[in-house]
């Protein structure tokens, strides 16, 4: 059946994050049998957060413990938090431990294991409603552009602690390492910041965004050196991510490689 752009409108879209197979399956064939699109299958919490931030789902359902880098709850939180997408969690167990770790993520629904379709798709299509009656009451938005993958600058976003939750594909290209190897690797190993003019090193600025919530924009005289010695001149814009309550959750960094004819431009300043 061929799906006109009309139809897609108004289909909801899902990521489904689950690590066992059959599970992800029968979650799957429930959703698309009920008109959902389902983006995407994947079985890790970073794997999750990348995919949320190419495809903008209206929905995730993610199975509360998941292998990976980043566990399920941290993985949820960012993908409420940071890009304003409700998450379902589902579990083969309901213990207070589980529960009271999973409602600091924020979700909008817990299931547990077994579940029948008619009780995916009640949670789903709540979960869906809650978040788009809180979206217009609280005025709601994403914390970064829903675009950040095909954008041609690296971009990087990391936890408060400085590491890496997710990088764009041209950040891989411009840091020479792939997102696989950064997640949860501090940005500053993998990158120094030199001042162009003296060659001394710049220090990190993350904690500084962090510990002052500040701004931080650098348009001139700033290069990077990757791993691998590679030096590049750029314009560097790093800020900090608010959650809803205004609590500074992690750091957007932004970098853009300049061209010749703006290192020519530069020279001349």
């Amino acid at each position: 059946m061929t799906l006109s752009g009309e139809t897609m409108k108004f289909m909801k879209e899902v990521l489904i994050v689950e690590n066992d197979e059959i599970i992800a399956h029968l979650l799957e064939g429930m959703l698309s049998g009920k008109d959902y699109v389902i983006t995407g299958k994947v079985s890790t919490g970073e794997e999750a957060i990348a995919l949320v931030a190419e495809h903008n789902p209206d929905l995730v359902i993610m199975n509360v413990s998941l292998p990976g880098k980043i566990d399920a709850i941290k993985a949820a939180y960012y993908v409420n938090h940071v890009f304003n997408t409700p998450v379902i969690f589902i579990s083969e167990k309901r213990d207070d431990e589980i529960i009271n770790r999973a409602l600091s993520a924020g979700p909008y629904g817990f299931v547990t294991i077994p579940f029948n379709t008619t009780t995916i798709i009640t949670n789903s299509e709540i979960a869906i409603a809650n978040h788009e009656i809180m979206r217009r009451l609280m005025g709601f938005e994403s914390r970064v552009s829903q675009n950040i993958m095909s954008l041609l600058d690296a971009v990087i976003i990391t936890d408060i602690n400085g590491r890496i939750l997710l990088m764009n594909p041209y950040a891989e290209r411009l840091i020479e390492v792939k997102r696989t190897q950064a997640t949860m690797v501090s940005l500053n190993q993998l990158l120094m910041l030199v001042d162009t003019r003296s060659g001394e090193k710049i220090e990190d600025p993350v904690r500084d965004i962090i510990r002052e919530s500040m701004v931080i924009g650098i348009e001139n005289y700033i290069a990077i050196i990757s791993m691998k010695g590679k030096r590049r001149e750029v314009a560097l814009k790093a800020q900090p991510i608010t959650d809803s309550s205004d609590k500074v959750i992690g750091v957007f960094v932004r970098i853009h490689e300049k061209s010749h004819n703006e290192k020519k431009i530069q020279r001349q300043l």
